[in-house]
């Protein structure tokens, strides 16, 4: 049926391209997350009147955030090239593109941490602090589950970031549905294999959106 429609099409390149969108994604996604939790806890903590107050620290860390923030995804993946050899061996490929993916994506996510650690109520932490509550106690029994719902609606919002990223990676070669729109379809003018890559990557958009909410709405007890 696809094949009489989309008779330029190459299926077998399509689905490899697409299992290819999805190693990139789901890696960096996992990649980010705990990156990213790691940034926002750091910065909430370490910020002023917060348990580990360090004003040098947390600028640092803020100042690493925010440059890798700006930087442009296809600008970062150039600058990264030499790290990416080192430590891949390779400039192309699926595996090559998630060091840069990784990067780019997660200061993005801590940021998002660290405003869902804020709007936490400040008596909750001072309630468990006069309890004696250990530091690892209030991360993981307070901030964290006080925090899951943002949390996970920062991480669906990421995720689809990503997705983009991996079409951008995709054009200088790192594979997927990107490399495959440019190469194959921007390249030889086959509109086709474009319209077939975009199709896939909103369908791939829409899902993750309609699981992220449903996890949401499901640990929201507000």
């Amino acid at each position: 049926m696809l094949e009489q429609l989309l008779p330029e099409v190459n299926w077998e390149k399509v689905w490899e391209s697409t299992y290819e969108t999805i190693y990139m994604t789901t890696w960096s996604v996992i990649a980010t997350f705990f990156l990213g939790l790691l940034l926002g806890l750091l910065l909430f903590l370490t910020a002023k009147g917060n348990i580990w107050e360090n004003k040098v620290i947390n600028q640092l860390i803020a100042a690493i955030v925010n440059i890798f923030r700006s930087i442009p995804f296809i600008i970062l993946i150039i600058l990264l090239i030499p790290f990416t050899k080192a430590i891949v061996g390779t400039m192309l490929g699926v595996n090559a593109a998630l060091p840069a993916l990784i990067i780019g994506a997660a200061p993005f996510y801590g940021r998002m941490v660290e405003i869902a650690l804020r709007e936490i109520d400040k008596g909750v932490i001072e309630a468990a602090k006069s309890m004696g509550a250990k530091t690892s106690t209030i991360i993981f029994k307070v901030l964290l589950p006080e925090s899951m719902p943002a949390l996970v609606s920062g991480i669906t919002v990421t995720a689809i970031s990503l997705i983009g990223y991996t079409a951008m990676a995709g054009a200088i070669g790192a594979g997927g549905l990107g490399n495959l729109a440019f190469m194959e379809g921007f390249n030889r003018g086959n509109s086709q294999v474009t319209l077939v890559a975009t199709i896939i990557i909103l369908i791939f958009v829409f899902i993750i959106q309609f699981i992220g909410d449903i996890i949401t709405k499901s640990i929201d007890k507000r």
